[in-house]
């Protein structure tokens, strides 16, 4: 079995566990309060990449690699969804000049 690096060794396991916590309520607390959609936006990649970095972390302390190959993975599917998504606050940028998520109850009528 393959043995963990000295470097990875050097700070615990806990310590990414409440790193990545806290990313992740910084996430979720910016997406139910925040208005403007791009902070949202970038708020729901703020709690994806807060799972992506306690994958890394479980990950290199088994000593298995398929963990960052998800990851990779993850990070792919992400680039796309960012493209899609800045495209959608564009053309709602266009339609109704801004980006107050408020606003897009209009849309309906």
């Amino acid at each position: 079995m393959n043995q963990m690096p000295d470097v990875i060794r050097t700070i615990p396991l806990e310590f990414y566990l409440y790193f990545s916590t806290a990313l992740f309520a910084i996430g979720v607390i910016g997406v139910l309060t925040r208005r403007n959609a791009i902070v949202i936006f970038m708020c729901v990649e703020l709690m994806l990449n807060a799972v992506n970095l306690l994958m890394v972390a479980l990950s290199s302390y088994r000593s298995d690699p398929n963990g960052q190959i998800f990851v990779f993975f993850i990070m792919a599917v992400a680039a796309a969804e960012v493209t899609v998504g800045l495209a959608i606050i564009v053309m709602i940028y266009r339609n109704i000049r801004s980006t107050d998520v408020q606003l897009l109850n209009y849309l309906k009528w």
